[in-house]
């Protein structure tokens, strides 16, 4: 894929699934059953033990069902091995510009993250695609909303704080899609194999993308 395709399907898609799990086994399952309810972008983060076996894996079985990408990334070198195990994103907690030069390098959607105005335009400016607002919980709704007049330019997603209650008010405020970890993924479900679950979850949060999305569109001026 090229870098224009996966920042599509993300933006329509609105929601990354950031998946964080002591154990790697059932991710194929975990990754299928998001995608079985709405959510076809899945995030596998380091933390994940042989996280690079699990993002061959997970791109293997599921094939372009699903966009895989791979999260906290601290620096170029782990960047450049999720790419060759096939990761179509990187995203990473913090801005690092050798780590975004490379994802440029390889044509690899980039995600840094950043927690101020400074941090969010130097990202920018760099090269993200997106830049990752991290951890959003603490800045909320309001920020997001704030940046959009100094800083209109920028696609800016929330990780971290994002439930069920909060993803319309951080859609309303301006950000380009969520990023959603347990209260979507949610670790219980995983442990007990409940796959189900998490595809009902998916589903819920897919509808509010949507029905936020078809809010905006009829909110657009007809031209002429």
């Amino acid at each position: 894929m090229n870098r224009t395709t996966p920042l599509t399907e993300i933006l329509s898609s609105g929601i990354i699934a950031v998946i964080r799990t002591p154990n790697p086994d059932d991710l194929v399952d975990v990754v299928g059953a998001l995608a079985d309810g709405g959510v076809t972008v899945a995030e596998l983060t380091f933390t994940i033990p042989n996280a690079l076996a699990a993002i061959a894996a997970v791109r293997k079985q599921l094939g372009d069902r699903v966009l895989v990408g791979a999260g906290t990334v601290l620096d170029a070198e782990t960047a450049r091995a999720a790419i060759l195990a096939g990761a179509d994103f990187i995203v990473s907690p913090v801005c690092n510009r050798d780590l975004i030069s490379l994802c440029r390098r390889y044509s690899t959607l980039v995600m840094p993250g950043a927690f101020t105005p400074t941090e969010i335009l130097t990202a920018w400016e760099a090269g993200a695609d997106i830049v990752k607002v991290f951890p959003a919980e603490v800045l909320g709704p309001a920020f997001f909303k704030a940046m959009r007049g100094p800083l209109p330019q920028v696609r800016i997603m929330p990780t971290g704080g994002v439930d069920l209650s909060t993803a319309r008010q951080f859609l309303d405020a301006g950000a380009c899609c969520l990023g959603v970890g347990s209260q979507l993924v949610n670790p219980k479900a995983i442990a007990s194999r409940d796959f189900a679950q998490l595809t009902d979850l998916a589903r819920q949060y897919r509808s509010i993308v949507t029905q936020f999305q078809a809010d905006s569109a009829r909110s657009k001026p007809v031209a002429g």
